[in-house]
């Protein structure tokens, strides 16, 4: 078993849902005792939400790649980032590590493509809905088409983010609203909807809703336990 370096804290909420996944998958997979062979790095949240906002990436890639270095001189065998709004900092952590990243959108548009689906909503961070390092990696390797939610609903999804989701608040009016906002995509073509942060699947779950939605959480956790398993 390969040893899975997991980059965690962004936000700590999501980052246990990770660990717990991963070693759900293990146990399910070995049987017995079976846990995982990993280890964490976990950044200050508040640190890394003050560079994002005021639009410092090259500092908060920075971080990230730091993290990587520590997992990898710690014994990791690959990295997962677990996060997708940090993604954007890909490039940094693979310039100053020599092990492999697992990246969160390839399993998700896996199991997209797995389902036959040519179009898909996204929702998660400002960053991420509205950047081309996310929305590019899904058109451009993957051939999707991707539909975000209008200005005043990317505001809302991402204000939820921000003020609840990441400190663990779950309200109900919020996952009416999310519920509203994916019909919406639907009604505009969506087949399904990627919940492109990783902390989204705390508030909406698969089943919810008439199309499948695709909790990049476990699906990157998934990813990275076949990963580990791989000869």
């Amino acid at each position: 078993m390969k040893t899975i370096g997991l980059i965690g804290g962004m936000s700590w909420e999501s980052s246990s849902e990770y660990y717990k996944i991963i070693n759900e998958t293990i146990k399910a997979r070995l049987g017995g005792l079976h846990s995982a062979q990993s280890l964490m790095y976990s950044v200050d949240f508040a640190e890394l939400e003050i560079l994002q906002r005021q639009g410092k990436w090259q500092e908060a890639g920075q971080m990230m790649a730091e993290a990587a270095q520590r997992l990898e001189r710690g014994g990791a065998d690959f990295i997962v980032l677990c996060t997708n709004t940090m993604h954007k900092a890909v490039d940094e952590i693979r310039a100053t590590t020599h092990i492999p990243l697992l990246h969160i959108v390839d399993p998700t548009a896996r199991q997209i493509e797995a389902a036959g689906l040519t179009c898909v909503g996204l929702l998660g961070t400002r960053y991420t809905m509205e950047e081309s390092f996310y929305i590019g990696r899904l058109t451009q390797n993957f051939n999707l088409q991707v539909l975000i939610p209008a200005a005043e609903e990317r505001e809302m999804v991402n204000r939820v983010i921000f003020e609840e989701l990441v400190l663990g608040d779950i309200r109900p009016a919020s996952r009416q609203s999310y519920l509203e906002i994916i019909e919406r995509l639907v009604q505009r073509g969506a087949q399904g909807v990627i919940l492109g942060c990783t902390e989204i699947g705390l508030l909406v779950k698969d089943g919810d809703c008439a199309v499948p939605l695709f909790d990049t959480t476990r699906l990157h956790a998934e990813a990275a336990v076949d990963y580990a398993l791989k000869d």
